[in-house]
């Protein structure tokens, strides 16, 4: 594992260091190094509220890695929008696509600074991979961007990637979440895959877990939500959901036999890969 103590290597003149980040926090999570100790505080707090909260990060990013690996080989894509991507970490979707087609291309789509620091920084010699900076949730943004529409061909079909993004939207931030997806999915040819992951609520005994770590989001770093299965189902109208669909993340085709209970954060989190007919 990487040494969380060391400071981002990315100038702290081109970021601030007194405000946690999402996808610093995540990057802790994961045991990456590119945070700091704001963004640790954090993860310490969540940690402190549900002891497996880590659970939930390591489970959302096993997930984009199995999805990519299928969609790369068995699925015929060679094309990837990943929104929202956060830092590079062990395992991007770039790697996982092109090890299977060194042909594939990625874009990935962010507009926090550090990511598109280390991003551009990682990704100079890689011709197939582009970073663009703009707000995910501002699809008609993302869609018209010059890079994304050179680099991407909307003529034959693209695998978009919305994993562990929606839950820090909300409706009175521009378009609700649903519509947010509509829109892209619309722009998307037939034959097209979405890759897809929430924060849930299962309105079960495990609510009490969702509604202690949205908490902690909400009053820190952004708004985090954890929705009901029908408030997932209606940001995935319009594609056919591969099976077993809406899944608990560590479900959702795991690589082997679960030999270990799954822990109940564990259940806090799920995942879904769709194809648009």
């Amino acid at each position: 594992m990487a040494d969380t103590t060391s400071r981002s290597s990315v100038p702290s003149h081109a970021i601030d260091t007194t405000v946690p980040s999402v996808a610093r926090a995540y990057d802790a999570a994961l045991g990456g190094k590119d945070n700091y100790e704001v963004d640790r505080q954090l993860l310490a707090q969540l940690n402190a509220a549900v002891p497996e909260v880590n659970i939930i990060a390591v489970s959302n990013r096993a997930f984009l890695i199995r999805a990519v690996r299928f969609l790369a080989s068995e699925g015929g894509i060679d094309q990837f929008l990943d929104c929202g991507s956060g830092l590079p970490t062990a395992e991007n979707t770039h790697q996982v696509a092109q090890r299977l087609n060194k042909d594939a291309r990625v874009v990935y789509v962010d507009n926090d600074p550090v990511v598109l620091a280390h991003g551009r920084a990682l990704l100079e010699d890689n011709e197939n991979t582009k970073l663009v900076g703009a707000n995910i949730f501002d699809p008609r943004a993302v869609l018209e961007d010059e890079v994304i529409r050179r680099h991407l061909d909307f003529t034959r079909p693209i695998a978009l990637l919305q994993v562990a993004t929606l839950h820090h939207h909300s409706a009175d931030e521009g378009l609700p979440p649903a519509e947010v997806m509509r829109a892209y999915v619309d722009a998307l040819p037939s034959g097209s895959y979405v890759v897809f992951s929430h924060f849930f609520d299962p309105e079960d005994e495990h609510s009490a877990i969702a509604q202690r770590v949205q908490a902690i989001l909400n009053s820190s770093i952004s708004r985090g939500f954890f929705r009901t299965r029908a408030e997932i189902e209606e940001m995935l109208t319009g594609l056919d959901l591969i099976d077993p669909g809406i899944a608990v993340a560590d479900e959702w085709w795991p690589d082997g036999p679960g030999n270990k209970p799954l822990p109940d954060a564990g259940r806090c989190i799920v995942a879904a890969l769709g194809r648009k007919p």
